[in-house]
């Protein structure tokens, strides 16, 4: 059964980068999209970035410029490198895979903090 961890997450200031990370427990050469999302408390999750298995990326308005998502498919690993941080990109940071004939598979989460 897929299980994903992110990690990377952490406390930056503004104009800085992080790399996040999700590992998954078994191969992802497979999964039709890997996505990253994130959640505020009080607001609902939304969509940061996702990559498909032939890494087409799609990403938000708010982070379009200063955000990447990539996949290494042979490491079951799944990235999110994050520059120019900002202040209201605060937030617990989520990975998702999309499957093909069952539910979406969460991390638990990984919180970035943007502050001086």
């Amino acid at each position: 059964q897929l299980q994903l961890v992110e990690s990377g997450g952490g406390l930056v200031q503004p104009g800085g980068s992080l790399r996040l990370t999700c590992a998954a427990s078994t191969s992802i050469s497979t999964i039709p999209v890997m996505a990253w999302y994130r959640q505020t408390p009080g607001k609902e999750r939304e969509f940061v970035a996702n990559i498909t298995r032939r890494g087409t990326t799609t990403y938000a308005d708010s982070v379009k410029g200063r955000f990447t998502a990539s996949r290494d498919n042979t490491k079951y690993m799944v990235y999110l490198q994050m520059n120019n941080l900002k202040p209201e990109d605060t937030a617990v940071y989520y990975c998702r895979a999309t499957l093909i004939f069952s539910d979406p598979v969460w991390g638990q989460g990984t919180p970035v903090t943007v502050s001086p």
